[in-house]
C-alpha cells in the first residue's frame, strides 16, 4: 500500500539516529506498517540497517535481534540449534501459527511481531512461553529489561513508551532446554490463531503453560510439577482476558484452550 502521508524515510546507522522527529516511527520488516493507511505518520526510520547480528547464542541463551526475520529464526531453528536445546524445535510452529505466508516471513522481524502486540501474535506465544526478556532501549540512551509477557498489555497494546525501541529478545538457556509443546486451534483452516496454548516441562519437573491469542494479554501458569487434568482444566478456565470477536467468542476459546492445555498435558506426560 502507498502510505501517501510519509514524506521522509532515513536508514539508522547507529543509535544516535533513533532519536524520533514529530510523525516519525521505527521500522523494520513494515509488513504491518505498509498495509494500511497510517495518517499519522510522515516518516520512517529504518533500524535493519543498524547491523544488529540475528542471532547470538551463549551460555546464557540465545539473543534474537529485533530486526531478525521470523525466517532467519525458522532456518535457525531447523538446521543449527544446539541439540541440547529442544524447545528451538518448536520456533517453526509458532511462526505457523501467524496469519501470515511463508513470503512474509522472509521480510517480518521478530521484534515487530512482538512490538504489535496482537493478541495472536506466534513470536509473543513463543516468547512468553519461553520466559523470553525483552532487552528495550530507552530514548535518554538508556535500556530496560521486561519479560515478553508483561510487555503485551492488551491485544494491540504494550507497555513500550514514546521514543522506545525493542533491541532483543533473550530466551534463557534453562527454557530451551526443556521440553516445549505448542498447539493451536483457528475457526478456518488458514484463520488467524483463536487461541494458541504452549506447555513446557523443565530439567527440574516443573511445567509453565501459556495462552495467547484466546486472551487480550499473555497468560503464563506456572506448576511445581505437572499438574493433574482437573487443576489444569480449572487454571486455564479461570484465566483472565478471554475476548470475543468475529473470528470466535470468548467461551469458545475459553473452551479450546482447556482441550489444548490437555492435550498438551498428555504430551509432556509421556515425555516426563
Amino acid at each position: 500500500m502507498d502510505i501517501h502521508t510519509v514524506t521522509s524515510f532515513r536508514r539508522a546507522g547507529s543509535r544516535a539516529d533513533l532519536d524520533l522527529g514529530a510523525g516519525e516511527v521505527f521500522l523494520a520488516g513494515g509488513t504491518w506498517l505498509l498495509s494500511e493507511p497510517q495518517p499519522d505518520v510522515t516518516g520512517f526510520v529504518d533500524l535493519t540497517t543498524l547491523g544488529w547480528p540475528d542471532l547470538e547464542i551463549s551460555a546464557t541463551g540465545l539473543r534474537i535481534a529485533a530486526t531478525c526475520t521470523i525466517a532467519r529464526l525458522v532456518a535457525w531453528a531447523r538446521t543449527a540449534a544446539p541439540e541440547d536445546w529442544p524447545a528451538a524445535a518448536t520456533i517453526p510452529d509458532a511462526a505457523n501459527a501467524l496469519l501470515a505466508s511463508f513470503k512474509i516471513w522472509n521480510t517480518a522481524t521478530i521484534g515487530g511481531n512482538v512490538a504489535r502486540s496482537f493478541a495472536a501474535a506466534g513470536m509473543v506465544a513463543l516468547a512468553a512461553g519461553l520466559d523470553g526478556v525483552a532487552e528495550i532501549w530507552t530514548p535518554d540512551g538508556g535500556e530496560r529489561r521486561t519479560p515478553v509477557a508483561d510487555l503485551v498489555t492488551g491485544n494491540g497494546t504494550n507497555s513500550l513508551g514514546p521514543g522506545e525501541v525493542i533491541r532483543a529478545i533473550e530466551l534463557p538457556a534453562a527454557a530451551l532446554a526443556s521440553r516445549f509443546v505448542l498447539r493451536k486451534i483457528a475457526l478456518a483452516e488458514f484463520g488467524r490463531s483463536g487461541a494458541v496454548v504452549t506447555g513446557r516441562l523443565d530439567p527440574s519437573g516443573a511445567t509453565v503453560f501459556g495462552i495467547t491469542a484466546a486472551t487480550e494479554r499473555p497468560t503464563v501458569l506456572r506448576f511445581p510439577g505437572l499438574p493433574d487434568a482437573v487443576h489444569l482444566r480449572a487454571a486455564v478456565a479461570a484465566a483472565s482476558g478471554y475476548y470475543s470477536d468475529p473470528l470466535g467468542s470468548a467461551d469458545w476459546r475459553r473452551g479450546v484452550s482447556t482441550t489444548l492445555a490437555e492435550r498438551i498435558r498428555g504430551e509432556l506426560a509421556e515425555a516426563a
